[in-house]
């Protein structure tokens, strides 16, 4: 069974930093493209990052840039997003997925999805 489970979220107050985690099982997840993706109350799902099967690399959505960071441990079987600077805009569910593609920000390219995790940023 192929599954995906994110966790880390929480409540954070502005300005604040939160570490998210999504967990592969039944599966290699280095041999993925891995994506984390995001969805507020009454919005559209959007793409946050993600790493690349092919190479490793790490790419971003232009609005995340420079406050968001992905990585990957392949011991542990996980990828990590990284926080900072959170603002209340950044509330959302955040849901990491697996794609067979080597590069792509399309939600419909990914087809393994976690449950998700609440992030809230409020004072």
């Amino acid at each position: 069974q192929l599954q995906l489970v994110e966790s880390g979220g929480g409540l954070v107050q502005p300005g604040g930093s939160l570490t998210l985690s999504c967990v592969a099982s039944g599966f290699t997840l280095e041999k993925y493209t891995i994506g984390w993706f995001r969805q507020a109350p009454g919005k559209e799902r959007e793409a946050v990052s993600f790493i690349s099967h092919t190479d490793g690399n790490l790419n971003y959505a232009d609005s995340m840039k420079g406050r968001f960071t992905i990585s990957r441990d392949s011991a542990k079987n996980t990828v990590y997003l990284q926080m900072i600077s959170l603002q209340p805009e950044d509330t959302a569910v955040y849901y990491c997925a697996a794609s067979h593609y080597h590069y792509t920000f399309n939600q419909y390219d990914y087809f393994y999805w976690g449950q998700g995790t609440q992030v809230t940023v409020s004072s």
